[in-house]
């Protein structure tokens, strides 16, 4: 088979018989192969009526269902799970990604041999609230992992299924299936310019609420990716730096002290233990301890995490 088309759908009756019949149009007219997986997201409208529909007019098209709202992220791990095409292909429900920028997506994949292609909605029908944020957002993401993609977002992305069969996405990481993908030694991404629609169905599921959880899902992925494999380095060195820092204002301390004794023969206006830096190098020194402990163990676990990994081969001879 050519291609899936895995589809997360969440209250979009109206958008599955059209989109469904253009994919099928696109896909008769270059003699693709194709499936098409739509995820039922915990709707609460008539869209698991409708995929039913469009299966009985289209033996390409699939559907399953949550028994309840998962997210995006959940309805694509399960999408990857049951693909079984050569290039897999993501886009959303709502008619704002066109099925006709597939052709060249799968040619970017089969014969540019692309790991993943991200569409890039270089023209969007958003209002100013959104698109602004969103750029910031990009701008952000794609200082931290190192990938120069435009658009993380864009639900229009083309896999090698080698990509979807050998990662896992939770929470609402799917934001990040580029950053994902790195992480995992798929490093041949790019990125093509798509056309943006205007939403001609429903409302749109994001608001400002997803600004703030997806920074905070990116430091959760940067962390993951960067340490899960070696923790200590990261709470190491900050418990050595700490413990440094309360060892240094510990000398600092018993030198004054010594040096009124001895040298100076100034007594101390204050006592050791009357001092606020006293109080400070002591919690300096405990937290330094705590975090070079917490290296440890978060080492110890991965090592042993380690020893179970199954590591990825994705070619034989």
């Amino acid at each position: 088979m050519n291609i899936s088309f895995i589809i997360p759908a969440k209250d979009e009756e109206q958008s599955i018989s059209e989109l469904t019949q253009w994919i099928s149009r696109v896909m008769q007219a270059h003699g693709f192969s194709y499936e098409v997986i739509f995820i039922d997201d915990g709707s609460t409208d008539g869209t698991w009526a409708q995929i039913k529909k469009a299966k009985e007019g289209n033996p390409c098209v699939k559907g399953l269902r949550f028994n309840r709202n998962f997210g995006k992220a959940a309805a694509l791990n399960v999408g990857f799970k049951a693909a079984q095409g050569e290039v897999v292909i993501t886009m959303d429900a709502d008619l704002q990604d066109s099925p006709d920028e597939v052709p060249e997506l799968y040619k970017m994949i089969k014969e540019q041999e692309f790991d993943l292609v991200s569409g890039w909605k270089k023209k969007r029908h958003d209002p100013v609230s959104k698109r602004w944020p969103s750029k910031f957002f990009n701008a952000v993401v794609s200082r931290m992992s190192g990938i120069k993609l435009h658009d993380f977002n864009c639900g229009l992305k083309a896999y090698n299924a080698v990509v979807v069969k050998n990662i896992s996405i939770y929470g609402d990481m799917h934001r990040y299936i580029p950053v994902i993908a790195k992480w995992a030694g798929f490093t041949k991404i790019a990125e093509k310019v798509v056309e943006h629609r205007e939403r001609k169905f429903g409302s749109s599921k994001y608001g400002w609420a997803r600004l703030v959880s997806g920074f905070l899902d990116l430091l959760t992925l940067m962390f993951m990716g960067k340490f899960s494999r070696k923790p200590m380095h990261l709470f190491g060195t900050m418990g050595i730096i700490s413990f440094l820092l309360g060892f240094i204002f510990t000398v600092k301390i018993l030198w004054d002290k010594v040096d009124a004794a001895w040298f100076s023969k100034i007594p101390m206006k204050r006592e050791v233990i009357q001092q606020p830096i006293f109080y400070l190098a002591l919690v300096a020194v405990v937290i330094g301890v705590q975090l070079f402990l917490a290296g440890f163990l978060a080492e110890l676990l991965a090592r042993q995490h380690s020893s179970k990994r199954e590591y990825l081969i994705i070619e034989k001879v």
